[in-house]
């Protein structure tokens, strides 16, 4: 073996028993994984409280959930704002500003007195979390760059796609267990206990964040300026075809998700029949079939490269949604094959989730916050959007969730196979279309 090849290997297994196999220390990425779950955690833990709720404090239906539009609301926003502030000012001071908010706003949720100020503390925990979704994904960009670039150039998205696919697992298991753990609780302490053990989850986040987290964004790389900074260089992302078509994908990816999650109780309930137990375990299963897909893309992302298993993801929830609409075009969908054909368009979002997350923040390194700020803003933003649409349908059929999916997936499609298609890795020291400095190239494969 010549003698550079040697030093080279020598330096990427350095830079892997440094940094793993995701490019990012095992303690951080806990960390971030940590950070990332408040979210869905404070989204889904308090459903099941709803009915107390309602009781308590003197409101109705559309008053308790208000609180959750709210929270979205905040999330969105939040990382708008967040996220470009990063940017600015390096990761860690926003993130344990964030997380401190979040767990302030916890405590407010738990001492309101009336559904008014708990909807206006629900923004405010929305708006606080929203660091720990936006941030993460920040730093494991900032990581994974400077790794790919000191273990000569072999970290990359594929690195990156690795590390993501921990956030992807966190996001897949928060929701299934948020509701068990909020049954627990309200039961034991009331629906204001639940708020109390938010409270402490986002203090927990916030020392996580404090002891294992460091700035990845040295000053050298920061932006300055102010809104007019910010908004060029969101101008400038949307203005790259591959970063758009990587967003898309991955906003819309989730849109085919929320879809299904705003139809389902009616679809299995009322159409099929299931139990409310039945229903939950079916949530639980799609959830598995979603978290373990993020996990085996962990492991084989190597091999074959972010882009060719975006390409595979997409192509199956295409497939799939399109199988499921034509069935319920024609009227109630077999059963088996419904639950079937959903349970492979969640396992196959596993693999869009990470890897596109992983390419769209590979277009800009050095405005990651910003980057990350877009994908999660079209995330949630999408999310407030579908449940509407599919609730125009009516409860007694599934043609509205299918169709919903089938239009999300191809929006997805269009921007993940099309609009990216020629995406190529940047030449080290080039300038993507954001004028922003590239960490290195990119040797996923793909």
């Amino acid at each position: 073996m010549p003698l550079r090849s040697r030093r080279g290997s020598r330096a990427i297994r350095s830079g892997s028993r440094a940094y793993g196999e995701s490019g990012v220390p095992t303690p951080t990425l806990l960390a971030l994984a940590l950070a990332y779950a408040v979210a869905p955690l404070a989204t889904d833990m308090y459903l099941s409280a709803f009915p107390r709720m309602i009781d308590d404090l003197g409101t109705g239906v559309s008053g308790v959930q208000l609180t959750l539009t709210a929270f979205m609301v905040g999330l969105a926003t939040g990382q708008l704002l967040i996220g470009p502030l990063s940017d600015r000012w390096g990761r860690r001071r926003p993130m344990l500003a964030g997380t401190a908010v979040s767990a302030l706003a916890g405590l407010l949720c738990a001492l309101a007195p009336s559904v008014e100020l708990l909807t206006a503390a629900r923004f405010l925990q929305g708006f606080g979390g929203a660091a720990g979704i936006v941030i993460a994904r920040a730093v494991i960009t900032d990581r994974t760059a400077e790794t790919g670039t000191r273990a000569a150039g072999t970290a990359g998205s594929g690195a990156a796609a690795r590390a993501f696919g921990i956030l992807v697992i966190t996001g897949g298991v928060a929701p299934v267990v948020a509701p068990l753990i909020g049954g627990a609780v309200l039961g034991a302490a009331g629906w204001r206990g639940i708020f109390l053990v938010l409270t402490a989850l986002a203090v927990l986040t916030c020392c996580g964040v404090f002891v294992r987290v460091p700035e990845t964004l040295p000053p050298r790389l920061r932006h300055g300026g102010g809104l007019t900074t910010t908004f060029r260089t969101m101008g400038g992302l949307f203005s790259d075809r591959s970063y758009l078509g990587y967003a898309l994908a991955y906003g819309f990816g989730f849109g085919v998700l929320y879809s299904y999650l705003a139809a389902s109780p009616f679809v299995y309930q009322h159409v099929y029949g299931l139990s409310t137990g039945a229903y939950t375990v079916a949530l639980a299963v799609n959830a598995f079939g979603f978290t373990s897909t993020g996990a085996v893309n962990r492991r084989i992302v190597g091999r074959f490269g972010p882009r060719a298993l975006l390409r595979v993801g997409l192509t199956a929830m295409l497939i799939c949604c399109a199988v499921l609409c034509v069935l319920a075009a024609k009227g109630r969908p077999p059963f088996l094959p419904a639950v079937v054909l959903i349970y492979l368009t969640a396992s196959s979002l596993g693999l869009v989730a990470a890897n596109a997350t992983a390419l769209a923040t590979a277009r800009a390194p050095h405005a990651a916050g910003s980057a990350s700020a877009l994908l999660g803003a079209l995330q949630f933003g999408l999310a407030a959007l579908v449940a509407p649409l599919v609730g125009l349908g009516g409860e007694g059929t599934a043609l509205p969730m299918a169709a919903t999916m089938t239009a999300s997936v191809c929006v997805a499609s269009l921007g993940g196979l099309l609009l990216a298609r020629r995406d190529r890795p940047p030449r080290e020291g080039g300038r993507t279309d954001v004028g922003v400095v590239q960490a290195g190239p990119s040797q996923d494969g793909g």
